[in-house]
């Protein structure tokens, strides 16, 4: 009886090796397939938050995520999907997270939303020869405001309609600073602050412009995931926050303004 015990012990602790040794290496595989984030940065970028230099992907929101992501445990891939596509591949798990603000996202319910990393905020950019000074929409009465092409300003809308305020729309960021500071009928631009900071600087036109204090907009940039990534944004929280009070998000902001 013993030596049949024994038998069937010898035949079955193979098995059961094979057994264990599949679970171990199907668990690492699942790991690994986790450990990798794919992160949207767009086809073209979004200076200063994103930015595409010789293929390498950098900016605000790229070095924020980098240095998390490591943290973390995951490899961050960068991937670049046209803004229309960008909400179907995320359901449908081609990429694992983009930088958005809830208020830009249709249907919003079917994401999930990290806190917000930075602040989008909309301001006036005005030469510093003029006497302007914004303290509401009645301060622009009778002047033209450069605006970026498609882009809506509810604040502003109603004036726009009525005329009180006229625009005038460019299809670069770029180009909105030169047109008020060559054009004798433009009186200021509307920008994100960050963006319109990243775009002097790079000019070489810091000197020509000063900022309103006041911001016609403010709206959160965060990271959008799928549902079931909680516990990525819930550890990316945590340690944004860490980033938060030890300075280190500053430092980041502060290499691009």
């Amino acid at each position: 009886m013993k030596r049949l015990w024994r038998c069937r012990l010898a035949l079955k602790l193979p098995i059961l090796a094979l057994l264990i040794g599949a679970l171990i290496f199907g668990g690492n595989a699942v790991a690994s397939e986790q450990k990798t984030f794919r992160f949207n940065v767009s086809p073209s970028g979004y200076p200063p938050y994103l930015i595409l230099e010789n293929n390498q992907p950098s900016g605000i929101m790229w070095d924020v995520v980098a240095r998390i992501s490591e943290r973390l445990g995951y490899e961050l891939v960068a991937k670049r999907v046209p803004r229309k596509r960008v909400d179907q591949m995320l359901l449908d798990g081609f990429i694992d997270g983009t930088p958005r603000a809830i208020e830009w996202t249709g249907a919003p319910d079917r994401f999930l939303f990290t806190d917000s990393v930075v602040a989008i905020e909309e301001v006036f950019f005005i030469p510093k020869t003029s006497e302007l000074k914004y303290r509401s929409p009645r301060d622009l009465f009778s002047k033209t405001v450069v605006t970026h092409l498609g882009y809506n300003y509810p604040l502003l809308q109603s004036y726009f309609e009525a005329g009180n305020i006229r625009r005038f729309d460019v299809s670069r960021d770029r180009d909105m600073f030169t047109f008020v500071l060559h054009g004798d009928r433009f009186d200021a631009a509307v920008a994100d602050r960050l963006v319109g900071q990243w775009i002097l600087r790079k000019e070489g036109l810091q000197d020509q412009f000063r900022t309103s204090q006041i911001s016609i907009s403010q709206f959160g940039f965060r990271i959008m995931l799928r549902k079931d990534w909680q516990g990525f944004g819930e550890a990316f929280n945590r340690e944004l926050e860490k980033m938060r009070e030890s300075g280190e998000l500053d430092a980041i902001l502060a290499n691009y303004r």
